[in-house]
């Protein structure tokens, strides 16, 4: 092996040690961190600050970068911009800013991109400024959730479909997206349990976008979701990233949910950068 690997929490993640990102990685070295994900599920890359080539560059590794949502742009569309700070004039936003308004449905458990028919197979986020304390990242494993539900339960979950949808769950924080934001973020069905095809590896698809069963009575749908949700973000499954200047961040949006947590963002500054890689068809059961 090429890399060292410390273990983040005892059922998923690791901190890969000795991978310089800011440098092109050989063939060799690529491939040992595509099995170190598919296997580990989330990533941990400490180093100097990427700029946007060199994220872009990594990020390639795992697939093709998607557009990103516009309402979460920085002028270059292939990026996420999660931040406080004003583009325009370098200052913080104010709390009721729309944007501020809009990134609280970051707090809620989700997977990227999972509105979209094909979901996103795993997003890359870099630290450039980050606040002394708070905004940490958490994240679960869902395959870890699966793997602690009942035989029972897992047979009530095979063969089901959710809708996801980013309008759903930003009506949860109170955020009305416009009729153009919807347009460009339509809702998706997906199974409620997938298979990872290099592994075998089963898990559940579930988080804040996912709305409503298909076939189900809604308010029953919804229940059942959010018992699910419950069970996988037990304490004992989370863990929480700490976040330092320099550190990127891979997770796989296939088979992990996570959430932002608050800061003061009224006196610190926070700036994140990720990029989002493409999903291919959902492997149902």
């Amino acid at each position: 092996m090429m890399f060292e690997y410390r273990p983040l929490h005892p059922r998923f993640g690791v901190e890969v040690i000795g991978a310089d990102l800011s440098q092109t990685i050989d063939d060799s070295g690529g491939a040992e961190i595509l099995e170190a994900f598919e296997t580990h599920s989330v990533l941990l890359f400490r180093g100097p600050v990427l700029d946007d080539e060199q994220q872009l560059a990594f990020s390639r590794l795992f697939g093709e970068v998607q557009v990103s949502f516009s309402g979460n742009q920085s002028g270059a569309t292939l990026f996420s911009r999660q931040s406080n700070i004003d583009t325009a004039t370098d200052t913080l936003m104010a709390p009721d800013h729309r944007q501020m308004k809009y990134q609280e449905g970051n707090r809620l458990w989700h997977s990227d991109s999972s509105y979209r028919p094909a979901g996103s197979k795993c997003s890359i986020l870099s630290a450039h400024e980050t606040p002394p304390s708070g905004g940490d990242t958490e994240f679960v494993s869902l395959r870890a959730a699966w793997d602690d539900l009942s035989e029972e339960m897992k047979g009530r979950c095979e063969g089901l479909s959710a809708m996801h949808a980013l309008s759903y769950s930003r009506s949860l924080t109170g955020f009305k997206m416009t009729p153009e934001q919807e347009a460009e973020a339509p809702s998706a069905m997906h199974p409620l349990v997938w298979v990872n095809s290099n592994n075998g590896r089963k898990n559940l698809f579930i988080g804040s976008h996912a709305s409503h069963v298909e076939g189900w009575p809604e308010g029953e749908g919804r229940q059942f979701l959010t018992d699910l949700l419950d069970r996988a973000t037990e304490p004992s499954l989370i863990y929480a990233h700490a976040w330092r200047d320099g550190d990127v961040v891979v997770w796989d949006n296939r088979s992990v949910l996570h959430r932002a947590t608050p800061f003061d963002a009224t006196r610190h500054r926070r700036l994140m950068q990720r990029t989002t890689i493409v999903g291919d068809a959902v492997p149902a059961l």
